[in-house]
């Protein structure tokens, strides 16, 4: 994870949020994990071995509520990140927390594999536009969504909630 990345995890990062899932929380190079030393469960999903849960995030289907779901740089390599999206949403207690990025226009190419500039054959690869960010997470059912372009490094990152239902009536 670059370090504009986790600039970007750290200014919108709750420290005391309990119940954490990272998508795509193989470490590969670098983890959100310590920017959040209140959880009492971290947990990580990715679709390679080396996380908790190895897992299609784009098909699995959450046993619990988070807090806050955190998804770094996994978007860019898969066609099915919009079916992340909903699959965070479904993660996510009533008001809870999407911290995004990924890959934006201008972004090279590289693995999600290993990190290196090549990728490995089958391997997909597709940055994403802040725009079509936006509507999939508001698809999905997420509020409160703000989407942000850095020029470099080329990312795309976001935050957004789930609604909390309305108790007063």
């Amino acid at each position: 994870m670059h370090p504009e990345a986790m600039a970007w995890v750290a200014k919108h990062a709750i420290p005391d949020a309990r119940r954490v899932l990272d998508i795509g929380g193989r470490n590969i190079n670098g983890t959100p994990r310590d920017l959040f030393p209140g959880a009492e469960l971290y947990v990580t999903l990715d679709i390679l071995p080396g996380a908790d849960i190895t897992a299609d995030a784009s098909t699995w289907i959450p046993d619990r509520f988070y807090d806050v779901v955190v998804c770094c740089e996994v978007f860019e390599h898969t066609d099915t990140w919009p079916q992340i999206c909903g699959t965070a949403f479904k993660a996510l207690a009533p008001g809870g927390l999407l911290i995004a990025t990924m890959a934006g226009p201008g972004r090279p190419v590289h693995s999600g594999v290993d990190g290196g500039w090549q990728l490995h054959p089958g391997e997909h690869y597709g940055n994403v536009h802040p725009r079509d960010l936006a509507e999939a997470l508001q698809a999905a059912g997420f509020v409160d969504v703000v989407t942000d372009r850095q020029s470099q490094p080329a990312d795309t990152r976001c935050t957004a909630r789930t609604p909390v239902p309305n108790e007063g009536g």
